[in-house]
Parts: structure tokens; C-alpha cells; sequence
């Protein structure tokens, strides 16, 4: 007698991959997410590749990370497959400071954020 296997969080002809702990805010990061949902994965790569944002990079890299996901772990088709969600959720806040005139301390916020991205195998049209 064993556990019953956990069901897959993804359906059948989906793969994901989640980077945490991104040094950047999840507003900006979102930018970057808006721009690569619902294109083909080697569009989205081209874009990221070439866009000025600095957490394009790592972005980049997570994409990369799904895509491997889906064809050595669920065999996937790597030219079928399109970025079908990509969402962004906050995490920790280093709160840090400065002193100010008059007693006072002005707060620095520096926001982490992660990001999560599905790929999905479609047929194309032909």
C-alpha cells in the first residue's frame, strides 16, 4: 500500500515553470509578462531577447525552463507550444531606510516578485 500519486497541476499538453525571488516590483515585472502571453515561444524568446527591460533576462531563462519542462518531462512538441498564461505574485519586501531632516526616516521598499509561466502545445492551422 502506498500514497495515490498526486494529480498534475497542468493539463496533458501543458508544462510550466515558476522563478522566485526576482529582485524587481511585480508591476514592473508584469510589463514584461503582458508582453509575451498568448505568442508562440520562439516569438516571446525573440522579443525578451531584445527588450530593453532588465528582468527580461530572467524571464527569459524561465521561459527557457518551461519549454525544457515540456519536452523532456511531458513530450511535447517544441515548435506547437505557446505561451498560454504568464501571471506575476508579489513576495517578500526588504524594507530599508534613510535618514531624513528633522528626525524623520523616509522608507525604501525593495520588492521581490515571482513569476509563473504555462506553456500549452497547440496544432497549428494549416
Amino acid at each position: 500500500m502506498g500514497k495515490a500519486k498526486n494529480p498534475r497541476r497542468v493539463a496533458d499538453n501543458e508544462a510550466m515553470a515558476k522563478t522566485r525571488m526576482l529582485r524587481t516590483s511585480p508591476q514592473k515585472l508584469n510589463l514584461v509578462a503582458q508582453m509575451i502571453r498568448g505568442k508562440k515561444v520562439d516569438k516571446a524568446l525573440t522579443d525578451l531577447t531584445f527588450s530593453n527591460k532588465r528582468v527580461a533576462q530572467d524571464v527569459k531563462k524561465c521561459l527557457q525552463s518551461a519549454i525544457a519542462n515540456a519536452e523532456n518531462n511531458h513530450n511535447l512538441d517544441v515548435d506547437e507550444l505557446i505561451v498560454a498564461e504568464a501571471w506575476v505574485g508579489k513576495n517578500l519586501v526588504m524594507k530599508r531606510g534613510r535618514p531624513r531632516a528633522r528626525g524623520r526616516f523616509g522608507k525604501i521598499m525593495k520588492p521581490f516578485s515571482e513569476i509563473t509561466i504555462k506553456v500549452r502545445q497547440v496544432e497549428e492551422q494549416a
